[in-house]
């Protein structure tokens, strides 16, 4: 018997607009019908990003003679300026770097740190059963300038002032505003205009700027400039970090000048499962890239490819593996120094076995228990890819969590502070509760596939907690379904949310399906026998960019989000 909160919810979706994959189509004569576009090829280089002109910008890097890295910092400063509705300096970054030279991967954790003057048990003497959404309260040190100068140590060949200065020439002379970027930016206008320095810095008159119109912002120019010229330590020790600890003090937060002197990115080792022959990579917590690992663990002990693309088994399998995996994100993951159990056995075979065998086909579970391995909806992000004429790949991806951030935004300095530290927990004893100079649970983590040892795909799919669901998706189209990598991306997406949290939350009702259009009704009505509360959804399923190393020729191929205004070019 169908349940009547699932019935009810079936009858509302007889009147939204059904339609098939084909009907979306515009006739193309090859590709699946879904496909917006072809793949884009090209000998030399390759650049995807999330708006048009930081690609190009990418590309004119690539041709000076500068490597994948250097046109990753640069696209990524032109989306702080471009996209500020996601990104920008006053947020977090990550990267995962296949080296040619050396023929292995790098990963890069640059990821700030809460603030040291701040601690749990304020927060729960002040009243708090969560830490706010905005304001001063979850900003934590930004990391990304750190991360730009760690990449750039490593494996730049371009002087920063080059790299930076086609982002610093927009900022001054100004951009036009892109139609869906224009949307974010009046959304996040009327929930931070409260905040000091918001609408004298980001907006025009009070208002978000128009469709087409320039956007300007002198501020961010002369802080790129700055940056620049005098090297990552103006950041972090010098003008721009006073600046920045004075603000918050004199505004209610606790992040010092102190704290911004103390930071330091973290490389580390990415980690991998291999999914049918594929190594697939993510880099370890504080960030959630296991998850997507853990789901496809336990996915590769099912014939999916057999199951087919949008069946009710495929749909619903994937939603109880991610629904498993989940209940482990929301207990373990976090700051590594914080974590009480190995990443080593999360992802083991053995450990995915346990977790399979708690799944029923027939029947969705309304609550699954996290697992004993010792024995969000919300987020605006932008990702980027890069690939050079050497060999040289990045997968890199940057935000400031809540689309604007905190809405904090110092003056003088042209962007906004993230509020990634909403993300800690304030239940004591949990290993992502809130402690002094701590990492916050991350959403946002670029990814990697290399096959025999060899790069394939770089590439990553933004939006909070659909960033690993997203992740497990592209996989599974490219390998279990063959789709070749624009089809992967745009093929409709499943996307769940309502699993515990790390922050606390707990799922007891089995949580939400969205299935974008092009999913049969049919097997919409056989989900909802199974006992899944199917809701429509706009706007959740994620951005996605990705490059692939043809194994045989050696050439690029692109592909780019359409569900947003990205772009993949090559030359």
């Amino acid at each position: 018997m169908i349940p009547v909160k699932s019935f009810r919810t079936a009858l509302l979706l007889l009147v939204l607009p059904l339609s098939s994959p084909a009907a979306l189509a515009a006739d193309r004569v090859t590709g699946a019908a879904f496909a917006t576009r072809s793949e884009v090829i090209a000998p030399h280089g390759m650049a995807a990003t999330s708006h048009p002109l930081a690609t190009q910008i990418a590309l004119d890097i690539l041709r000076r003679g500068g490597s994948a890295v250097d046109a990753a910092i640069a696209a990524n400063a032109a989306l702080g300026l471009m996209e500020p509705t996601g990104n920008g300096i006053g947020g977090d970054l990550f990267a995962i770097v296949w080296d040619a030279d050396s023929g292995k991967l790098h990963g890069l954790n640059a990821s700030g740190r809460s603030p040291r003057g701040l601690s749990l048990e304020w927060f729960i003497e002040n009243g708090h059963t969560s830490i706010p959404r905005y304001g001063p309260l979850p900003v934590s040190v930004p990391g990304t300038v750190d991360g730009w100068f760690e990449l750039h140590g490593r494996f730049g060949r371009l002087p920063m002032k080059e790299i930076l200065q086609p982002a610093i020439d927009y900022a001054r002379n100004g951009h036009p505003v892109h139609q869906y970027i224009q949307y974010l930016w009046e959304l996040n206008v009327k929930r931070l205009a409260e905040f000091p320095g918001f609408t004298e810095q980001m907006t025009i008159d009070g208002r978000a700027p128009q469709v087409g119109e320039l956007w300007k912002n002198p501020n961010l120019a002369n802080t790129l400039e700055r940056i620049a010229n005098e090297g990552r330590d103006v950041f972090y020790k010098g003008g721009i970090a006073r600046v920045i600890g004075d603000y918050l003090q004199a505004n209610g937060g606790f992040l010092s000048y102190a704290d911004m002197a103390a930071h330091a990115s973290t490389w580390v080792e990415p980690v991998s499962v291999n999914y049918r022959g594929y190594d697939v990579w993510e880099l370890p917590p504080n960030g959630q890239g296991i998850a997507a690992l853990q789901i496809l663990n336990i996915l590769e002990r099912h014939d999916v490819a057999a199951m087919g693309f949008g069946s009710a088994d495929y749909i619903h399998l994937f939603l109880e593996a991610k629904k498993l995996a989940f209940e482990d994100r929301a207990r373990f993951y976090a700051d590594p120094a914080y974590m009480d159990v190995s990443v080593e056995r999360l992802l083991s075979q053995e450990y995915a076995a346990e977790r399979d065998a708690l799944i029923d086909m027939q029947e969705a579970a309304e609550t699954f228990p996290h697992g004993d391995p010792t024995a969000l909806r919300e987020g605006d992000t932008i990702y980027l890819t890069t690939a050079d004429r050497d060999g040289n790949m990045v997968s890199l991806i940057q935000s400031n969590y809540r689309g604007m951030g905190s809405g904090m935004t110092p003056p003088g300095l042209g962007f906004v502070l993230q509020d990634r530290g909403e993300l800690f927990s304030l239940e004591t004893g949990h290993p992502n509760a809130f402690a002094p100079g701590k990492r916050p649970f991350h959403t946002i983590i670029p990814a990697f596939i290399t096959r025999d040892g060899k790069p394939w795909i770089s590439f990553g799919l933004m939006g909070g907690d659909m960033q690993p669901q997203g992740h497990v998706q592209i996989v599974v189209n490219l390998v279990d379904f063959g789709m070749d990598l624009q089809e992967a991306g745009d093929a409709p997406r499943i996307y769940h949310w309502g699993s515990s949290e790390p922050t606390g939350e707990k799922m007891t009702d089995g949580g939400i399906v969205a299935l974008e259009t092009g999913f049969a009704f049919e097997v919409i009505r056989e989900l909802v026998g199974r006992g899944h509360t199917i809701q429509a959804d706009i706007g959740n399923f994620g951005g996605y960019q990705a490059i692939m190393r043809h194994p045989q020729y050696g050439t690029w191929f692109g592909a780019s989000e359409s569900r947003k205004d990205g772009q993949a070019a090559g030359y």
